[in-house]
């Protein structure tokens, strides 16, 4: 099959940077969202990274408006799907609300799309019937696009082989680099051992051990990391890491799930809404004298 029209549904944080990657790697994208504001959230986002993609001389002059050319943006989910090749969703972490997505977009996708969700630790195969065409129902999860270049590939029991393979095709020409979960598992492969080590950094806090700034200090030196536990929550985004977190049921995972809760009540969402555990767009952890 021959991709050439992507369409993302969600234009939040992570559906924007995928679209635009999309865009940069010369196909036609179309961005699905209910609500203009988050269609306006996303046109200025991408401006903005392409700004510092040409500052950092990974684009030329000019080529950003032959990028963002490539993108259309929509509120009519008809008009999202009616050419696509490729759905990949980024819808909020809730269950009821992507098989609600699927069945809408299962009557207006044309027969011919391949879907993909990009949840974070959910599993395909709980809404893959909901999709009305399970064989080419697969998990198709990307890490921050730009940065974090990887793309999990996990399919569920009931996907034709040949999607992984032209998913793992795809993966490279978005400039990933795709790694294959040969089982369903939640949070594939490197969001399980991220969970551990924000797991444990939750567990410190609540239990009083240490304050934000010193957990994520230790783990800054100690590994020579950009940021911490608590700076890789605020980049993620709060409600992604609370809708994760009280899924659990163990006391610790239940104290932190509290915590975050009391910092999505505040509007504390992370980075994207300018404060979490840290205020943006400075966070202190990015000063030199931080880790003094």
């Amino acid at each position: 099959m021959n991709i050439q029209n992507i369409t993302i549904l969600g234009a939040g944080t992570l559906g924007t940077r995928i679209a635009l990657q999309s865009a940069i790697s010369g196909y036609k994208v179309t961005v699905f969202d209910i609500r203009q504001e988050a269609l306006d959230f996303s046109v200025n986002t991408m401006k903005k990274i392409l700004h510092q993609l040409h500052k950092s001389g990974q684009i030329s002059q000019g080529q950003d408006h032959m990028i963002l050319g490539r993108i259309k943006f929509t509120l009519d989910p008809a008009e999202a799907v009616k050419d696509a090749d490729f759905i990949n969703e980024s819808v909020t972490e809730d269950l009821r609300l992507k098989k609600k997505v699927w069945q809408q977009f299962a009557a207006l996708a044309p027969e011919k799309t391949v879907f993909t969700t990009n949840t974070s630790y959910m599993l395909a195969s709980m809404f893959a019937e909901d999709s009305g065409r399970p064989e080419k129902f697969c998990a198709f999860h990307f890490h921050d696009v730009f940065y974090s270049r990887v793309v999990d590939i996990m399919p569920h029991p009931g996907t034709d082989p040949a999607i992984v393979t032209l998913l793992e095709k795809l993966g490279r020409n978005l400039n990933q680099v795709p790694v294959i979960v040969k089982k369903e598992n939640p949070g594939y492969i490197f969001n399980s051992m991220l969970l551990a080590l924000i797991g444990s950094a939750g567990k410190l806090l609540t239990g009083n051990v240490a304050e934000v700034e010193d957990i994520d200090k230790s783990w800054m030196v100690n590994f020579h990391m950009p940021m911490g536990p608590f700076g890789i929550l605020d980049n993620v985004g709060l409600d992604t890491a609370w809708h994760i977190t009280r899924s659990k049921t163990d006391p610790a995972s239940e104290a932190f799930a509290a915590l975050l809760k009391t910092y999505l009540d505040q509007g504390k969402l992370g980075e994207k809404s300018g404060e979490g555990f840290y205020k943006y767009p400075n966070p202190a952890y990015k000063d030199p004298e931080f880790i003094k």
